[in-house]
């Protein structure tokens, strides 16, 4: 999962869905509530251990600590020296979870098509403007923060695939890789907000409208796309806090160079398969994106 959640295109939702510990992932987050708070407040230690299923939650985040701080310095240097390859390996990564969710909610009538349509059309309209290069402020970063830990929940949103459409994933990966605990506290911190406000409501969307929810992320997710395509055509810059020259619009192109493309579409199919793949994971059973109710 914490490979899943550094990468823009697979989620974190998606694997634990597919692995079978999706139920007890969310019913885990929704312990962490008020009621826990006031446990700990109290430092009623063993009523809050029984609250909060800690033996499944450390070796998770152990497991998601760990592929952050390994693959970010990877990751950064692949975005300077490769960075239309990677971004063509993430466009398939997108792809391979778009199928995954149609797979999940076929067959589709016709007012299915119709949903999956208008979020994606209005995706596609809205990533392209200018607004999603959010300012690289604090309280951007703790509103990226509490967004994209929602991605946590949802089969087929990565994490840092909603941080790309905020303008927010490269800053973060900065910040991690530079130890730069001020930004890091702040991004945490909108998480924890995310975790207690927007987790709650998109599980209760899962719970109770689950078939259109999942339709409609899978229309974002598919409007998204512009977002993660690799070659693009810098329209206008800016200036960002670090003083650097950073784009501010781009437009979709295709290279002149038979050979670059032939590459990308070749990494696009590559990282399809390798979301595909992952499926050969799901347990004999059925696994439902519907979270069981908590007590």
């Amino acid at each position: 999962m914490g490979i899943a959640d550094l990468i823009p295109g697979v989620s974190g939702g998606t694997i634990a869905f597919i692995s079978g510990i999706y139920d007890k992932l969310i019913n885990g987050i929704k312990s962490f509530d008020l009621e826990a708070l006031r446990l700990a407040s109290r430092f009623e230690i063993k009523a809050l251990w029984q609250r909060i299923p800690f033996l499944f939650f450390l070796p998770l985040g152990l497991g998601l600590v760990t592929a952050i701080l390994s693959l970010s310095k990877l990751l950064e240097s692949l975005f300077h020296t490769h960075p239309e390859k990677l971004w063509a390996f993430f466009f398939g990564l997108v792809l391979g979870s778009i199928l995954i969710l149609y797979r999940e909610t076929r067959p589709w009538k016709l007012r299915d098509w119709l949903v999956f349509a208008l979020a994606g059309v209005l995706t596609f309209i809205l990533v392209g403007l200018p607004a999603t290069q959010t300012p690289a402020t604090p309280f951007y970063l703790f509103l990226a923060g509490s967004i994209a830990i929602s991605a946590m929940i949802l089969p087929g949103i990565s994490g840092s695939y909603i941080l790309v459409i905020l303008g927010k994933y490269q800053q973060v990966l900065d910040a991690v890789n530079s130890r730069d605990v001020a930004s890091i506290a702040i991004f945490m911190a909108g998480m924890v907000v995310g975790v207690l406000s927007i987790v709650r409501i998109v599980s209760w969307l899962l719970r109770v409208y689950t078939h259109v929810t999942i339709l409609t992320l899978t229309g974002i997710m598919t409007g998204a796309l512009r977002t993660v395509w690799p070659w693009k055509e810098t329209v206008t810059t800016r200036i960002d806090s670090s003083g650097d020259v950073v784009p501010l619009v781009q437009r979709a192109s295709l290279p002149s160079d038979l050979s670059q493309i032939g590459i990308g579409l070749a990494l696009m199919i590559l990282g399809a398969i390798a979301v595909l793949l992952l499926t050969q994971m799901r347990p004999k059973e059925s696994l439902s994106p519907v979270p069981a109710s908590s007590s």
